[in-house]
């Protein structure tokens, strides 16, 4: 083990990474590692630079995928983990994975060494969010192997706070989650901007202020709302709360590598953590400040599975900073607003669904969700968006046809094409626990009657 490179500025530096488990910043202090993080952008790549090549080093020594060249279907051809596991399966944990719904699913595979670390740099960016020791921290998301929620578990764990791991996802969980909320008054929130507005929905059923919780910190990850300006202001309308958005990949964990801290202005690139470069999708060429891309992420303290110059496939834009907490990363102003695949091609517009979403959030009647509707007719496509109205308008024919056409003004002034709105009735579409997904692409089917025919 290297000893850490304390004339290179940067605190409890060393490959294979080594932390003081039982160190906490004073209260006061708004750094977990003031040098580290606010130190000169250069001076910080120079020692990361000689991180990658020891990580890279340590990787092609342990890993047969890296050193046949990033093999693909890796886990496929050797199950459970792939060829890219750097230790051995006594070393071996914790197991997480994905869920496959779209495929094999992904297995992970955490050292006890990684999870300590993991804890120690989630608590980093939580301490930079205004989370601190004796804090009670409500986590309000699934527990399965969604690496979210265990993630802000061990990260509050970390950082001596309360930990309340609530979970989500269960029948009747969420009018259960109001009244412990009401009961325990905690001081911060993780879970889904989607959940946190569901749990908002009930509370003021139940006849309860969602402020009355007296939340001082909201946190969230899982999908783009809390960077949606339309969204973060509902949840902060509802709860009173400072909201702050983070998280890059599961496999990239510790995900909160991308998080948000007081300074607010976008998500800070914690390039100690994980290395992030923003590349052009198609060439894979670095873009620069200003630029929109996909982020690479490549581990600088993980030993069981690190992942190298990882592609995301997440769309995102970024600037150099430094952020108005003073820490010197680069920021993403706007997080990751959503996933390549994920955009839709209408009428020749590239549209994501995060546009939408922020058009009709903003929306004074907006009743809380929405469907965006993708078809085709002869050889046309079409846009229909169904969005829900608030209660204040039901029942007023003039009023919901108003919302219509406002609606539509606004999405065709943000696509560049023209999006029919229809107006439904409060509580239409399912609330969801976990991330929400709001995108219906009919053309499919219309393609496949084609070809029958």
């Amino acid at each position: 083990m290297t000893k850490p490179q304390v004339a290179l500025g940067m605190e409890q530096w060393c490959w294979p990474p080594a932390f003081d488990e039982g160190r906490l910043p004073s209260p006061d202090q708004p750094y977990w590692f003031p040098r580290r993080e606010t130190m000169d952008p250069q001076q910080r790549n120079e020692a990361v630079l000689q991180r990658i090549r020891e990580v890279m080093g340590y990787a092609y020594e342990r890993a047969p995928f890296y050193r046949d060249k990033w093999m693909p279907a890796s886990q496929e051809a050797c199950p459970p983990f792939g060829d890219y596991l750097c230790v051995g399966p006594e070393e071996v944990a914790r197991l997480h994975g994905t869920s496959g719904t779209t495929g094999r699913p992904t297995a992970f595979a955490i050292s006890r060494q990684d999870w300590r670390s993991i804890a120690e740099a989630q608590a980093r960016v939580m301490w930079g969010m205004g989370v601190r020791p004796g804090d009670t921290v409500f986590i309000g998301a699934v527990f399965s192997l969604y690496m979210g929620s265990w993630g802000a578990l061990a990260g509050a764990e970390r950082l001596c706070t309360t930990a309340f791991p609530f979970g989500a996802g269960v029948a009747g969980q969420t009018a259960r989650a109001v009244n412990w909320l009401a009961q325990m008054r905690p001081d911060a929130f993780y879970g889904t901007p989607s959940y946190a507005l569901r749990i908002s929905e009930v509370a003021q059923e139940m006849g309860t202020d969602p402020r009355d919780f007296g939340l001082r910190i909201m946190f969230f990850s899982g999908e783009p709302g809390a960077s949606i300006p339309a969204v973060r202001r509902q949840i902060e309308l509802a709860y009173g709360a400072e909201v702050f958005d983070c998280g890059s990949m599961a496999e990239m964990t510790p995900w909160m590598n991308l998080g948000e801290t007081s300074g607010h202005g976008g998500m800070l690139c914690w390039q100690d953590i994980i290395y992030t470069e923003v590349v052009d999708p198609t060439t894979h060429r670095l873009v620069p400040f200003g630029g929109e891309g996909t982020p690479v992420y490549t581990h600088l303290e993980r030993t069981s599975q690190p992942m190298i110059r990882l592609l995301s496939g997440d769309l995102t834009s970024w600037e150099s900073g430094p952020s108005a907490c003073g820490r010197t990363y680069p920021v993403l102003p706007r997080g990751i607003y959503g996933r390549i695949d994920d955009m839709f091609i209408v009428r020749g517009e590239n549209i994501y669904p995060s546009a939408i979403d922020e058009v009709v959030a903003s929306l004074a009647a907006y009743g809380g969700e929405h469907r965006i509707i993708i078809s085709r007719t002869d050889a046309m496509d079409a846009l229909a968006v169904q969005v829900e109205y608030g209660r204040a308008v039901a029942g007023d024919e003039q009023a919901i046809a108003a919302f219509g056409a406002t609606a539509e003004k606004a999405l065709q002034t943000v696509l560049g094409v023209r999006a029919k709105v229809v107006p439904v009735p409060p509580r239409t579409f399912e609330r969801t626990d976990f991330k929400a997904r709001r995108v219906i692409d009919e053309r499919d089917l219309f393609r496949s009657l084609v070809d029958v025919t």
